[in-house]
Order: C-alpha cells, then sequence, then structure tokens
C-alpha cells in the first residue's frame, strides 16, 4: 500500500557543499528535521490564448512557458548546524576553521554575486513524499529570506523561504508500451521495477491506462516481475484486439538513476542516486541560553558594553529578506529560470521587552545609532565546549517603540533598522558545532 503520512516525508539539501553552478545539481550531504508541512513546489508558468482570434468565447489552449519553484523550511526546534545552514546559503559567504573537536564558522553578507547567474550560492534539495509515493530533486534552490525568533519560555525558532529556478526529476517515470488492447501482460523497454519483493515492485507501479473506443481506461496490475526489462501482469482491458498506446507510471529501480537521467550530469559530477543521508544531531537552542546585549560596540574580535537584557525581554526577532528573484534567461533550456539575482538585501530586528527604563525610547528620540549582539550556548559537543550562536549588528538604529500593555505590565515593542558598517558590514554571526563548512565549492 502507499504510505502517505507526512510525517514519513524526508527533505535532504547539499548543506556543506555548494552547486558548481546554475542548475548543476550536485549530491545531498544531509536531511533535515523540518516541519510536516514543508515542501518544495513547482509554481507553473502558464499561459492561455485567450487574447487570439480562437473561433470562441473561452479560450482552447494552454501554453506552457515552464516552471520556477518554492518552498519554505521551518525549524521548531532550531539546532546550530540548521541556522549555519541557513544562514550560509542565505548571507553567502561563510569561513570555517577548525577549534577543538569542533568548527567555528563565520557567516557574513556576501559582497557581489558568486557568478554571473548567482547572486548567492545554491544548494540541491531532494524530498520524499510519505513513505512510497515518490521522491523529487530540484537543482539551484536559494534562500530568499529567512527569520529567527527568540520568544520566552521556548525552543529558539527558525524559518527561511526558498526559491528555485525549477529544474526537477522525479523518482517516477511515466514510459509509453504499445500493446493489443486486449494484453494481460506488458513489458517495459529497458527498466526494472523498483522493489526486492513481489508486494515491493506492485506497489511501485502506480498507473497503467491505454486509451481503448477513444477514452482512457484503467487497467489493474496483479503482479511485476523482477526481470529486467519488467514484465507487468495486467487484468485485459477487454478490447477487440486493436493496437494501442498503454502508459504506464512507475518508479525504476533506483540504481538505474546513478547512471542515466536529465539532471544526474553535471559536468564532471555524478549523481550517486536517491539515497537519504542521516540528518545531523545536534541538541537544539533553548531560550532561556540566550543572552541579548544592546548599546556597546563591536571591535572586530569582540563586543564591547551594551545593556545585558534577561528578564525583561519577551521576544526578539531577526529577520533578513535577499529580495531575489528567479530569472528566465536565454540559453537557460527554456522549462526552468537560469538565474538568480538578489536585488538589495534588507534587515530588520524587532525587540519586545518589558518596559524597565526609557533607555530604547532615548535612542529612537536622538538617533543614535547602537550595536547589538546575541549570545546563545547550547549543551556540550565536548568537554568545555559548547554549541553556540552568536549574533552581531555592528549598526542599528531604532525606528519605532511603541508603549503598549502586556501581561498587565507596561512593554515596549521596538523596531530596528539594520545598517551597513563602514568596517564590519551590517551583520556577523558565528556558529560553532561539529559540521567542518556549509556552502563551500565543490
Amino acid at each position: 500500500m502507499i504510505d502517505q503520512r507526512a510525517n514519513k516525508n524526508i527533505l535532504a539539501v547539499s548543506a556543506q557543499t555548494r552547486e558548481p553552478g546554475i542548475n548543476e545539481c550536485i549530491d545531498v550531504d544531509q536531511s533535515l528535521l523540518v516541519s510536516t508541512d514543508n515542501y518544495i513546489n513547482l509554481a507553473p508558468r502558464t499561459e492561455t490564448n485567450a487574447d487570439e482570434m480562437n473561433g470562441k468565447e473561452e479560450a482552447d489552449i494552454i501554453y506552457d512557458n515552464g516552471a520556477s519553484a518554492a518552498g519554505s523550511l521551518t525549524f521548531a526546534r532550531l539546532q546550530p548546524n540548521q541556522a549555519a545552514f541557513m544562514l550560509a546559503y542565505g548571507l553567502g559567504a561563510c569561513a570555517s576553521v577548525a577549534s577543538g573537536d569542533g568548527y567555528i564558522h563565520t557567516i557574513t553578507p556576501i559582497d557581489g554575486d558568486v557568478d554571473e547567474s548567482r547572486s548567492n550560492p545554491s544548494f540541491t534539495t531532494m524530498q520524499r513524499y510519505g513513505e512510497t509515493i515518490a521522491k523529487r530533486r530540484f537543482a539551484s534552490n536559494f534562500i530568499n529570506s529567512l527569520s529567527l525568533t527568540f520568544a520566552t519560555d521556548s525552543w529558539v525558532t527558525g524559518s527561511a523561504e526558498i526559491l528555485s529556478t525549477g529544474r526537477y526529476q522525479d523518482s517516477v517515470i511515466e514510459e509509453s508500451v504499445t500493446a493489443l488492447d486486449n494484453v494481460e501482460t506488458l513489458t517495459l523497454a529497458a527498466n526494472s521495477v523498483a522493489g526486492t519483493t513481489a508486494a515491493e515492485r506492485l506497489n511501485s507501479v502506480q498507473i497503467v491506462r491505454a486509451k481503448v473506443d477513444g477514452s482512457y481506461e484503467f487497467a489493474v496490475v496483479t503482479a511485476v516481475s523482477d526481470a529486467t526489462p519488467a514484465v507487468l501482469t495486467i487484468e485485459s482491458l477487454g478490447g477487440t484486439g486493436d493496437s494501442t498506446e498503454y502508459k504506464i507510471l512507475y518508479m525504476p529501480q533506483e540504481t538505474l538513476w546513478s547512471t542515466s537521467g536529465d539532471l544526474l550530469y553535471c559536468g564532471d559530477t555524478v549523481i550517486s542516486g536517491w539515497t537519504f543521508p542521516a540528518p545531523v544531531t545536534e541538541s537544539p537552542l533553548r531560550v532561556s541560553e540566550m543572552c541579548l546585549y544592546l548599546g556597546g560596540t563591536w571591535n572586530g574580535s569582540t563586543f564591547e558594553g551594551g545593556q545585558k537584557f534577561g528578564s525583561q525581554l519577551t521576544s526578539l526577532e531577526l529577520s533578513f529578506a535577499n529580495n531575489g528573484a528567479v530569472e528566465f534567461t536565454p540559453c537557460a533550456g527554456g522549462a526552468y529560470a537560469g538565474r538568480y539575482f538578489r536585488s538589495a538585501r534588507t534587515q530588520t530586528v524587532k525587540i519586545n521587552r518589558y518596559m524597565l527604563n526609557m533607555l530604547l525610547q532615548k535612542y529612537r528620540s536622538e538617533g543614535e545609532y547602537i550595536g547589538l549582539h546575541v549570545v546563545c550556548t547550547g549543551k556540550e559537543f565536548a568537554t568545555g565546549e559548547n554549541y553556540k550562536v552568536e549574533i552581531i549588528y555592528p549598526r542599528l538604529a531604532i525606528t519605532a517603540a511603541p508603549i503598549s500593555t502586556n501581561n498587565n505590565r507596561v512593554s515596549e515593542a521596538a523596531e530596528l533598522q539594520v545598517l551597513e558598517d563602514d568596517t564590519y558590514g551590517s551583520l556577523i554571526v558565528k556558529v560553532t558545532n561539529q559540521v567542518a563548512q556549509y556552502a563551500q565549492p565543490a
């Protein structure tokens, strides 16, 4: 039986290594623990002939202009690895150095573009739907925006919005076989069918249909052989012995996809099939492990000064947007986009706190430029070495800080505009864990 349970979905990415070029997929290297409703979906670009003289009141043709793709990643219990993956691809520049038993990854906004077709590095994704429905691989995915949220008495959460060029490949294919309309067996052209048992192979053949008397009829498949090519046993459609075309929707043996298929060859790179890697296992971050310092100064190596926000802080939200778009360019193949262009990144910070003083009001009224430092320290991965996410904004300004009541306490909701510092840029993130690298060239 086909298993439709969404908690059996798997989504994997090429976190450590970026694609060598636009629409050049590579092997995925880790699965992500994301929400059960996270999917990357095609966004078809179709149009009708409603603006043409077709002799009818309504359109009667649809033109297929290919598709882009988009999706979301939601991390309800954010791990340092997941934060590093999102930020490395979202910001675009990541430098990793060994430190004790782990690594420190310094992530900053990229200066310029990766190449003429990509403003930011791209990664490959692969997703399994349910346990047995299908698998789909997307080339050239980009983190277009992301956010990190710290709320009292909860896990740190993270989310990202993905844009993709729309180049994809499915593990399920449709093959046409010409045979008589009353046959009881059909032989595939070359492939064997996925599955090591008779039941698994039968489950891997999803639909068999054929035109009989001008309309499609659906055949019942009763058995699938383990031969190459596979032989399908079906219940006869009861035709009159005329030749017809059968369309067979099935999953071939996955080993076949390591040596053929449109997306598998990327220059000298060969994709090694549809095997999903294990997720990286790290302890999630709790907001109780985080401290916020506001008003100090980043000197290039340490954050000096600033007021510590502890029990007064109710929530902190950090957001980043590349404001990019995928573009259908010449020489891209027609069915998918050939460029991702980042127009101009924007960043904001939102702080909600119980009001203890007029500091934020003063920052706003004076238009003072300030720094912000977030330190979230997790569990130990080795003696004396902890998972850590450290976020530094060298230059911000409070644009609004309305006063209100929250939980019967006087509160503030400050909005801060992230600005680009002449020396240190707009954002510096340091992630400490045991993953060697992120978003690096192959």
